[in-house]
């Protein structure tokens, strides 16, 4: 009987498991399907290049159905699973909801934004998980720079040209990094915008940025942004953003209309539905050979790996609380792993423990300039960034992918940066329904006059009062 494999979630790690599946799995051995509300990978790594413009949106996704020839996708959400029946209920954009059965899970559906209840939020900012978000910062900013370009000097205008970004990590850090460098070339092109008019502010509630390199190295970028305007506030909470208005635990405030949020990610909420154990972070529990684990039971046929899950990490450099943390690197390794233990276990070859080495982090900071740190070694600058893109770019899945990566940095080099804005895209159809034409409506229909009341006729006694009152009439005029 042919083995069902079933794939909740098709980021690295779930596209890398179900990759790694076709290479490994014969012909007839098992069928592989993979369930996401997205028919693409997305390469994070990528998203503050792409809200930079230095990287054309669709080249940093993969479709997975171009690249997962022998795997069935299917483009919808998996909203509950019955584990001991092994059955997935799928729910699709359109259309009714159904089952899936399966023999054995995989669970990688990957990490959301994690907000806190801080007024305004929800409500005005934006993440940076995803490819749209990813546009649509870029859109904004270079929209923004048009909006201001034409007024005054005065609140409003201030308002355009000041970007907020929520969370010193490398997302944050990046982000920040990349919009500054973005901006600096979109002065350019405003003769009535100057560097003095633009602010741009880091809040970091934490007293240093970037937990992944080394204190001397965190320095050293912060002077980097420093240098160029571009504002760090460490040991600062936000408290408020209501209507843009941003107001911090050190008491300063100022107006935003770009709020970009990445502090912090949690698991994807959908696992609460799966009745599989998860910790106390609401991540699924696992053991280092990415089996999932109630306890010290292994939970059978069921497997998990990346931004979801809770895998020991047992390198000599552990994650917080001795947990992997959740970051391309590992989601990646551990797509790679995965599908090796799936196979090793459904033909008795056994299965295999995650163990790591730190390769090392890289960031982007703008067109030439970056972070590097392995181990003591760390460094900021042109190398660093060059260290950045060379890695990155090898280390998006497919060469077709990293051809278009590799040939639109070429370009830049030689073109410039991309700065035409398409946020119209949000609102495709506003202009065509400005001026389309629609049927006038139909004329009122004329009300027919209302007949007059109908008279009832008069009783007997009635005419005789009637009667007499005119003998009366008539006598006095005689």
């Amino acid at each position: 009987m042919t083995t069902r494999i079933l794939i909740v979630g098709g980021g690295y790690a779930g596209f890398y498991t179900a990759r790694g599946l076709e290479k490994i799995l014969g012909r007839g051995e098992a069928e592989v399907t993979v369930v996401d509300p997205l028919p693409y990978m997305t390469y994070q790594p990528f998203l503050p290049e792409v809200a930079a413009g230095s990287i054309e949106a669709r080249h940093s996704v993969v479709s997975l159905r171009k690249h997962l020839k022998r795997t069935a996708v299917i483009t919808a959400r998996v909203t509950a699973i019955d584990h001991t029946a092994k059955v997935a209920t799928v729910t699709p954009e359109d259309g009714d909801e159904f089952q899936l059965e399966y023999d054995e899970l995989v669970l990688t559906a990957g990490a959301v934004s994690r907000t806190f209840p801080i007024p305004g939020v929800a409500d005005v900012a934006i993440g940076m998980k995803t490819i749209e978000e990813a546009a649509a910062v870029r859109d904004r900013l270079i929209a923004n720079f048009a909006r201001a370009s034409v007024l005054p000097e005065g609140a409003e205008r201030t308002r355009l040209l000041t970007v907020t970004v929520v969370g010193g990590g490398f997302a944050g850090i990046e982000v920040f990094a990349e919009l500054r460098s973005l901006a600096t070339s979109l002065v350019e092109l405003y003769p009535s915008i100057v560097m003095d008019d633009i602010h741009f502010h880091l809040i970091e509630a934490m007293g240093r940025i970037m937990p992944e390199v080394s204190l001397e190295t965190a320095k050293k970028v912060i002077a980097q942004l420093e240098a160029r305007d571009a504002h760090v506030h460490l040991d600062t909470q936000l408290k408020s953003a209501v209507d843009g208005v941003i107001e911090l635990s050190t008491g300063d405030t100022f107006e935003s209309d770009l709020i970009i949020w990445t502090a912090g990610v949690m698991a994807n909420p959908m696992v609460r539905k799966t009745g599989l154990p998860l910790d106390e972070r609401g991540r699924v529990a696992a053991n280092t050979h990415l089996q999932v684990v109630d306890g010290d039971e292994v939970v059978a046929h069921a497997w998990t790996a990346g931004d979801v899950s809770a895998v020991p990490d047992v390198s000599k450099t552990p994650g917080p609380g001795g947990f992997c943390v959740p970051n391309a690197q590992h989601a990646v390794r551990q797509g790679k792993l995965l599908p090796k233990n799936i196979v090793g276990s459904l033909r008795g070859e056994g299965t295999r423990a995650y163990v790591h080495s730190n390769l090392g982090a890289v960031a982007g900071l703008g067109l030439g300039q970056g972070a590097f740190q392995k181990g003591k070694i760390g460094f900021t600058g042109p190398l660093a960034w060059m260290a950045h893109r060379g890695y990155h770019g090898m280390a998006i899945p497919m060469w077709e992918r990293k051809l278009r990566v590799f040939g639109g940095w070429w370009n830049n080099f030689f073109l410039g940066r991309d700065d035409v804005q398409l946020a119209m895209r949000e609102t495709p159809r506003e202009v065509f329904e400005e001026f389309a034409s629609r049927p006038k409506p139909a004329a009122d229909a004329v009300e027919a006059p209302k007949a007059a009341p109908a008279v009832e006729p008069a009783t007997a006694a009635e005419q005789k009062v009637a009667a007499d009152a005119a003998d009366e009439k008539a006598e006095s005029k005689a």
